[in-house]
């Protein structure tokens, strides 16, 4: 009697597949959209609107929109209090003032390699010290070449740094530790990423208030309303929306392997930068993005010797 073999496994392939479609595409959504805050923030913080002001639109779309997500959990969570509060700290108003500040010292070519091209790198290496994560051979290239591209991009620009540009580095690289624990802590928290984003919105908006609301409102009676909406509409619904599809990309692929998608953002904020700012990427800028890219593929698993093998037999 012949036996009829399970259809389980392929089942279960079938949606592990699916899975890591659905957080391959919410991970390059993210990055598309984080390319475009690091140009828009820049503008904004060296123009007309302080950093409190900036993270105020950036906060108040997402408390309102997931009012009933952290209303549901409460203020404070009765489970995974610690989680939450590095969650807090690497993407709440801590975050974004460290990088809002950052972003007046140095222009935003300099804002990618430091600050999302290191997070990944950060994360990395905090799990395998701490975690006890491995890292197979294409994932330790991968990561390798992301590094390369870091360098490639803002090596000279620290290299070169002058009229307190330095202080923006130190802050970048201070804003990749912060958002690497975010990175980590998220799916330790115990909440949905509704819940998570939720609660980091309004307690950040509830901080920012008496600092961001008055100059908002001086920029709107200065006839500066238009940028103000511009800003709303990149701080706020995009960073809302980015930081959801982060949530899933990292619910989907894990911690390591999300924050790989992340050094995509150099080369997009370059990319974005060069209609916006004028700024044109030079040899080491190209070279950058091909060496990024390159690392996103090994670090993030979308090529792995497994699948190489599968295919060559």
């Amino acid at each position: 009697m012949d036996a009829t073999p399970s259809p389980l496994p392929t089942t279960l392939e079938a949606a592990a597949r699916r899975d890591r479609l659905i957080g391959i595409g919410a991970a390059l959504f993210a990055v598309s959209i984080w390319g475009a805050w690091i140009v828009a923030t820049r503008h904004a913080v060296s123009g007309h609107l302080p950093p409190a002001a900036a993270g105020w639109l950036r906060f108040v779309v997402t408390a309102v929109v997931l009012a009933p997500a952290w209303w549901r959990v409460g203020l404070i969570p009765r489970t995974g209090r610690i989680p939450f509060l590095f969650c807090f700290l690497g993407s709440g108003v801590c975050f974004f003032l460290v990088v809002g500040n950052a972003m007046r010292f140095v222009p935003a070519a300099d804002v990618g390699p430091l600050l999302p091209g290191t997070m990944p790198l950060v994360v990395a290496i905090i799990l395998v010290t701490f975690f006890g994560e491995k890292l197979g051979p294409l994932r330790v290239i991968g990561f390798a070449c992301i590094a390369l591209g870091v360098l490639a991009l803002g090596g000279r620009g620290i290299l070169e740094a002058h009229d307190g540009s330095w202080k923006g580095h130190l802050l970048l690289v201070t804003g990749a530790v912060m958002w690497s624990g975010y990175t980590i802590a998220f799916p330790r928290a115990g909440m949905s990423s509704a819940e998570i984003v939720g609660l980091i919105g309004i307690w950040s908006l509830i901080l920012l208030t008496p600092f961001g609301l008055p100059p908002l409102i001086a920029a709107v009676q200065a006839g500066l309303g238009l940028e103000v909406l511009v800003q709303l509409g990149i701080q706020g619904v995009g960073a809302l929306v980015a930081l959801l599809a982060f949530g899933v990309a990292i619910e989907k692929l894990g911690s390591s392997r999300a924050a790989a998608f992340t050094g995509l953002v150099p080369p997009l904020a370059a990319l974005i930068a060069v209609p916006v700012l004028g700024e044109h990427p030079d040899a080491a800028a190209i070279t950058g993005i091909v060496a990024t890219g390159l690392g996103v593929a090994l670090a993030s698993g979308a090529v792995s010797l497994r699948h190489s093998r599968a295919h060559s037999r």
